[in-house]
């Protein structure tokens, strides 16, 4: 039963869950972005806290006649996971910045989740996933979309007369 968990799960559960989360916050901290190392490594301690307690909860009320769902309480860290998310977004001078750290901060908030439940595979599976969205993925796309803004400047460029 999950209220059973010795004081050594429960450190690596949260640790876990910390560590995972740096990896994300960090690449956030290194690009310059608000959200980074210390937020993104929050986020996912609240999650594997709130994951642990639920659990907990959840084990101690099955053994009585009242009925739950700690289902509930997951999405309720969700939820909140989205409004820190969102704040993150920035509008400025009709462009939108901050969704890849937002979408970052949610995806720290399930490996937390992940984590808090013990499924420290799928954790790492996510993180490294995440990691190379942010960072291949995003190294990728501004590489081409440089090459690709550079070769409609040049097509436009006024040509030299001999």
């Amino acid at each position: 039963m999950i209220t059973d968990l010795t004081l050594e799960e429960t450190l690596i559960r949260l640790g876990l869950a910390v560590l995972l989360a740096g990896a994300l916050g960090l690449e956030r901290e290194l690009v310059g972005k608000p959200a980074g190392l210390r937020t993104h490594m929050m986020v996912a301690l609240g999650a594997a806290a709130f994951t642990l307690i639920t659990l907990q909860i959840y084990g101690a009320v099955s053994a009585t006649a009242l009925r739950s769902d700690p289902l509930r309480i997951v999405e309720g860290v969700i939820g909140g996971i989205g409004f820190l998310g969102a704040g993150t977004i920035i509008r400025s001078r009709g462009s939108v910045e901050g969704i890849t750290t937002a979408a970052s901060i949610w995806v720290v908030g399930g490996i937390g989740l992940a984590c808090g439940a013990g499924f420290f595979r799928e954790a790492a599976i996510v993180t490294a996933m995440a990691l190379v969205i942010v960072s291949g993925v995003g190294l990728l796309a501004s590489r081409l979309f440089h090459r690709q803004r550079h070769e409609v400047e040049e097509e436009f460029r006024p040509r030299q007369m001999p």
